[in-house]
């Protein structure tokens, strides 16, 4: 495994792919049981999830409880490391919502051409 040249090279190693800048948004205001997220990340398959949930376990940045009770329960979280991740993150969802009129435009234009 190479090392990273600089840290938003490290960012985008975590954060990487479609999935995981959204699963990390939606335990921005809380802990989640496995199928709230499913229904907040929509349009993710369950074994998308489950994969993106257990790297981003492996990376620290997000925490899976275990609550022993019938039926059992798992909640997910973001750990401290997940927590300022995410603080990272708000400034590029301010930047998409400003500029998701020209995105979306552009986006249908390349699907077009």
């Amino acid at each position: 495994m190479l090392p990273y040249t600089c840290g938003l090279d490290a960012a985008a190693d975590v954060i990487g792919g479609k999935w995981k800048p959204r699963i990390l948004w939606a335990l921005h205001h809380g802990p989640m049981r496995f199928g709230e997220l499913r229904r907040e990340v929509a349009g993710v398959t369950e074994k998308m999830l489950i994969q993106q949930l257990r790297e981003l376990e492996s990376r620290d940045i997000v925490h899976r409880e275990v609550y022993r009770q019938v039926p059992p329960r798992v909640e997910y979280s973001l750990t401290a490391l997940g927590q300022s991740l995410n603080v990272a993150l708000a400034p590029l969802d301010a930047w998409g919502a400003e500029h998701l009129e020209v995105l979306e435009a552009s986006r249908a234009g390349q699907a077009a051409g």
